[in-house]
């Protein structure tokens, strides 16, 4: 492609020959070849100004930097940007053919619901009929297709790509996670969209972050960049929720569950195999539990709409939909109690889990939780997970989750710093996670409920670097079938 055509993308100053052809874009030095552009972004870790002459023994003839190095010159060509980081985002679009103008995009952001909701306009669309796309958490999808994930947000090279074979295959609609790391990190750069939800703010990646104002306003970064022909979907609910429509000049839209709001919902009547819902007037049942999922099916509700699909229809479809995997996931128990697996890995979360158990069980049963916290994250969240679990439950097990490299025996002091001596009482601390969730079996009689909160999805336990299998969905029914025998 033409060095010169990719550049109409970006703001830029040159030095060197801009009718070239390039091969390819990287942003890793290790993955540059002959003829190839290279990006030199600055990272949290890594500055890819360090590795540019990495990339010109390579081969790359272009640089992309923010500064260019006093002791290369030569014939590569250096194209110097404010925001080297924004620019891979643009010129990624720009090589795969602006992929992103071609589809109906919608971005979900949020501290928690973003997977289920991305998750669940992506089944919608593809229940109404037309093709679609998904980047989440638990797997990225090219209509039917699944690509495994690492992030929640994938790097803007791969953004580009996927959606590039999105385009391909005939897609009509993507929908995305938008985390918070991605909107810092200008992973989302050079992406149209079409519309953006917010879902909740509550503490998560401090580590990262360092202050919740920083992580209210990397989200509401996002908002603020929606142009006037896309929509903006608020949780008018959340005390964040208004703040993030401040600025945008997008369509604004809102949904609640307790306000006046453009998609207003009411909880009628919950089980643990479904909800039955008001919503804007019309009564529904859902295959999902608890509060937290009432606003979950009322964003989908609203996007799905926004986007223009007629209301009864909507609702007809969402009456069909199903759990996420790992997102309160029920699995019954011979004995007659049931274990929910669930990937709540914050305060908030944990709360609304355990607020959609005690909605359906009516103090007819105990809560038994399980609960670890991951190691090299925010620390400031684990005591007060512990006390929320201890708060809502009868029985409480503290464990590992994915320590990382950290110590999970100290992961759990860090939790119990939280627990107040009669918490404490109520409390078991088992490191090993398999020998955690089967002492919660053996505690657990006819009607009782299981929590085992923080890993969902997850099919893995990373101790030291290394990830070792590990589903806690596996691990409880290989219990109930020897339960069985």
């Amino acid at each position: 492609m033409k060095l010169q055509e990719l550049l109409k993308s970006i703001d830029t100053g040159y030095n060197g020959d801009i009718s070239i052809s390039v091969t390819g874009i990287q942003s890793d030095s290790r993955k540059v070849e002959k003829d190839f552009l290279f990006v030199a972004v600055r990272g949290t870790v890594v500055d890819g100004h360090n590795y540019i002459a990495t990339a010109i023994e390579s081969g790359a003839t272009v640089i992309v930097c923010e500064e260019i190095p006093e002791e290369l010159s030569g014939k590569t060509t250096f194209i110097v940007v404010k925001d080297s980081a924004d620019a891979l985002g643009k010129l990624a679009s720009a090589w795969y053919g602006y992929p992103s103008t071609r589809l109906q995009l919608v971005g979900v952001t949020g501290t928690n619901g973003k997977t289920t909701i991305a998750t669940l306009l992506y089944d919608m669309f593809r229940k109404l009929g037309y093709k679609a796309g998904l980047l989440s958490t638990v797997c990225n999808y090219i209509d039917g297709t699944a690509i495994p994930t690492e992030h929640t947000t994938p790097d803007p090279l791969t953004i580009q790509s996927l959606m590039a074979q999105m385009v391909e295959v005939g897609c009509d609609y993507v929908f995305m996670e938008v985390s918070s790391h991605a909107i810092d990190q200008k992973r989302i750069s050079g992406l149209d969209f079409d519309g953006g939800i917010f879902t909740n703010l509550t503490r998560d990646h401090l580590d990262y972050h360092k202050t919740v104002e920083n992580y209210l306003q990397a989200k509401k970064r996002f908002f603020d960049t929606l142009s006037s022909s896309a929509f903006a979907l608020t949780n008018a609910d959340d005390k964040n929720g208004l703040v993030m429509l401040q600025n945008t000049a997008a369509r604004k839209l809102t949904y609640s569950l307790r306000t006046l709001a453009d998609f207003k919902g009411k909880i009628l009547e919950s089980h643990f195999d479904g909800t039955e819902l008001i919503i804007n007037d019309r009564e529904v049942m859902v295959h999902f539990v608890g509060r937290f999922n009432a606003y979950n099916l009322l964003a989908v509700y609203g996007a799905t709409v926004s986007l223009g699909v007629d209301p009864e229809e909507t609702l007809v479809v969402l009456s069909t939909l199903r759990s996420v995997s790992g997102r309160f996931e029920t699995i019954p128990s011979p004995l007659g109690y049931t274990a929910i697996v669930d990937y709540a890995h914050t305060p908030d979360a944990l709360v609304n889990v355990l607020n959609g158990i005690h909605e359906v069980l009516q103090n007819k049963g105990k809560i038994i939780t399980v609960v670890g916290a991951g190691g090299n994250r925010d620390k400031g969240k684990r005591p007060l997970m512990a006390k929320e679990a201890a708060r809502q439950s009868d029985q409480v097990i503290l464990t590992s989750d994915n320590p990382r490299n950290e110590d999970p025996e100290e992961i759990i002091k860090d939790m119990v710093a939280g627990l107040s001596a009669d918490d404490m009482t109520r409390t078991l601390c088992i490191t090993g996670r398999t020998q955690a969730i089967r002492t919660a079996t053996m505690l657990a009689k006819k009607g009782d409920v299981i929590l085992v909160a923080g890993k969902g999805h997850e099919d893995y336990q990373e101790i030291k670097g290394v990830k070792h299998h590990f589903d806690d969905r596996e691990k409880l029914k290989e219990i109930f079938n020897t339960q069985q025998s």
